[in-house]
């Protein structure tokens, strides 16, 4: 198995390359389907891609990798399919966490915990405790995690402030709404990439992806490797954003 923590030295990050990359990881149940497998060897194979991605993320220079790992709405699944992909978590987590650590990369977990069960939730809060002083990749995974919510429960955070007194409707800005996320502190994704050949975002990082760069790749996660990342890097590449303003002097129009 191939081992985080014998990822080669975190090299600068080149010109040009996205800072922050964050990945919707789709079509484990349809590779698992398309070779005659059970759904859950295809969950088992998408975990040896997470591996594999931090990896290369770390030897190319990126400094955020956001992983879409649960949804909120991934509780409506089968409960036999819920319960592999969270025994999956804790396995990650538990074989992992050390080799992360080595590798020095910083675990964050975004999402609701309100309704985890206890044993989840205290390895959400062990990964990112143990990593907390690491400085190297920063690895973010959305976890029970669904956007409208983030928001919705930002909203209700805000409005509470306002009705105890504390902030005045005036003073709410994007700025604002924008420390009240689940991503406060984090910069918004540059590139977001979904694989399986799907070309929608599912409820993944709404707000902070206005300026964001999409590349959809026909892969399954579980074939997602290193080479592909790269190409979907050198797509990004290839594109001119302009943030809503133009382009500069001697760039195309």
């Amino acid at each position: 198995m191939m081992r985080l923590g014998t990822a080669p030295a975190e090299k600068p990050r080149k010109a040009g390359l996205p800072r922050h990359v964050a990945i919707i990881m789709d079509g484990n149940g349809r590779w698992a389907r398309s070779r005659g497998l059970p759904r859950a060897e295809g969950h088992r194979r998408g975990v040896q891609s997470i591996r594999d991605v931090v990896r290369h993320a770390t030897a190319i220079g990126i400094e955020w990798l956001t992983v879409f790992g649960f949804s909120s709405e991934n509780w409506s699944r089968p409960a036999d399919e819920v319960s592999e992909l969270m025994g999956l978590l804790k396995l990650f987590i538990r074989h992992d966490l050390n080799e992360l650590t080595r590798g020095n990369v910083r675990v964050r977990v975004i999402g609701g915990r309100d309704n985890l069960s206890g044993d989840i939730a205290a390895l959400l809060i062990e990964a990112e405790q143990k990593t907390a002083g690491n400085t190297g990749l920063n690895l973010v995974i959305a976890f029970n995690y669904g956007s409208r919510d983030e928001i919705a429960r930002a909203t209700r955070a805000i409005a509470g402030e306002v009705a105890a007194g504390r902030l005045g409707a005036e003073e709410i800005t994007v700025d604002l709404v924008a420390t009240r996320l689940d991503t406060a502190g984090m910069p918004d994704p540059d590139l977001i990439i979904r694989t399986s050949g799907e070309q929608r975002l599912s409820n993944f990082l709404l707000w902070q992806s206005a300026y964001a760069e999409f590349v959809f790749v026909p892969d399954y996660w579980p074939d997602f490797d290193g080479a592909a990342f790269d190409r979907a890097i050198a797509e990004y590449l290839g594109r001119e954003r302009r943030f809503g303003g133009l382009p500069q002097k001697g760039e195309a129009v």
